[in-house]
């Protein structure tokens, strides 16, 4: 149950054998850390800018449906909420292509495919927040960082919103987890400069004082959100691909996530609008394609979801690490952004955990003792950074397919997709899954 805990009340459960932790963003990945960290007997500081919880599960722009690969489960069975996970959620089974004309290309065997690694489920972010904090969970709300250190050690924390009363305090680690457009990560000093790995990537950032070198990638594409009542075949997942739209149909417990995406110069035409004209270009129309486009068509104001992803070439600076979004924000194109975000969350556990019986370090920043949470954070990142941006990367590639304009492209991949195995497509997700990280 999430309750409302100011940082200073969170403060006084820290003992003097134990780090400081401030994990800043209660979303996915900052509770998953939080509640591992709580369930192994440490009390880190968990903030973020949302007003309350209401606003913070409710309001579903920062995410409406996800599907989680098995690399969750040892964080699920830790956390000892499987059996609310299993009942808040649905089994995945099949996918489904289907062709520009809606015709289906293929079916595919998901739960087959990764029976041998664990579950394939579909969650909404709400309920899958819900199963998170199914324990105990105190977040400090309207609570934001405004000031860092170099070092991280030090923190001013705005309390109540803008115009809150600041208030500096020390920790021995600062894990930044505000999402892929991070504030926060904004504040850590540093002179490295911007990248661009690609023709279609854009920094993320301006400026010339930037630490943490952040690149993004824009499809040029982004696409309606909405949900559509439960049909009769929970356990598929549809989605079309087509010259100018896509249609991507994500079963959850008692609903359909529906995204309709179109390129960016589209989107002015609307929402009601375009799914009509996709509906018109449909030569078959299932039932599901029929619901989810009439969902969209009276949806009242549905969020549009850019279509851009972000990576952090570098993830710690001083005792200051990024997680989940704000490390690497993902392409939702793989379906793996939730999962390697609380993957993540678990291995960072484990290295902090480690720390737990050493005394706080917070006030001998100058000792030898202050390096070791330096060194936890930076053994995270040398064990999880090559395994987040292998996902990363095969989200990227993913895009590139799924995304055309053009009819002769459409039909070039509606032939490859006869060929091309789902196995192939998801190497990458099944290699990190064939060998997952070394829980501690």
């Amino acid at each position: 149950m999430i309750t409302s805990v100011t940082v200073d009340d969170q403060l006084k459960d820290v003992s003097p054998e134990e780090p400081r932790i401030l994990i800043v963003g209660a979303g996915i990945a900052g509770i998953t850390l939080a509640q591992l960290l709580r369930g192994r007997g440490m009390h880190p500081v968990l903030i973020d800018r949302s007003a309350d919880s209401g606003r913070m599960i409710g309001d579903n722009r920062a995410g409406y449906m996800l599907a989680l690969m098995p690399m969750v489960d040892p964080i699920i069975d830790e956390l000892d909420c499987r059996e609310a996970y299993l009942e808040s959620s649905v089994g995945i089974d099949r996918y489904i292509a289907h062709a520009h004309t809606g015709r289906v290309l293929r079916q595919d065997r998901l739960g087959d495919l990764l029976a041998d690694y664990g579950d394939y489920r579909g969650i909404s972010r709400a309920a899958l927040l819900d199963v998170l904090t199914a324990s105990d969970c105190s977040i400090a709300f309207g609570t934001t960082v405004t000031e860092l250190s170099e070092v991280g050690a030090t923190v001013t924390l705005a309390q109540g919103g803008h115009g809150g009363q600041d208030a500096e305090h020390d920790f021995d680690v600062v894990v930044i987890a505000d999402g892929m457009n991070s504030r926060t990560r904004g504040l850590v000093t540093g002179k490295t400069a911007l990248t661009d790995p690609g023709k279609n990537a854009k920094p993320a950032a301006t400026g010339a004082d930037v630490p943490l070198s952040v690149s993004a990638v824009d499809t040029t594409w982004g696409g309606w959100v909405c949900w559509a009542e439960a049909d009769d075949d929970q356990s598929a997942v549809d989605e079309i691909l087509a010259d100018g739209f896509f249609l991507g149909m994500y079963p959850v417990k008692d609903g359909i996530g529906v995204f309709l995406g179109c390129p960016d110069s589209r989107q002015p035409l609307g929402p009601r609008r375009f799914a009509a004209e996709v509906r018109s270009r449909l030569t078959v129309l299932t039932p599901r394609i029929d619901a989810c486009l009439t969902a969209v068509e009276e949806a009242e104001s549905p969020f549009f979801w850019p279509l851009r992803d972000s990576r952090a070439h570098r993830w710690c600076h001083g005792r200051t690490v990024l997680l989940g979004d704000a490390a690497a924000g993902f392409l939702p194109t793989a379906g793996i952004g939730a999962g390697m975000a609380m993957e993540s969350a678990g291995v960072l556990a484990g290295e902090l955990s480690a720390l737990a019986t050493r005394p706080s370090t917070a006030s001998s920043a100058g000792s030898s003792v202050a390096a070791e949470p330096v060194a936890a954070l930076e053994r995270f990142e040398a064990r999880q950074r090559p395994r987040v941006e292998a996902a990363h990367d095969n989200s990227r590639s993913l895009a590139r397919l799924m995304f055309g304009r053009s009819r002769l492209f459409a039909f070039a991949r509606d032939q490859a997709f006869r060929v091309i195995s789902i196995r192939s497509a998801l190497k990458p997700i099944l290699q990190l899954l064939e060998s997952p990280p070394e829980r501690m």
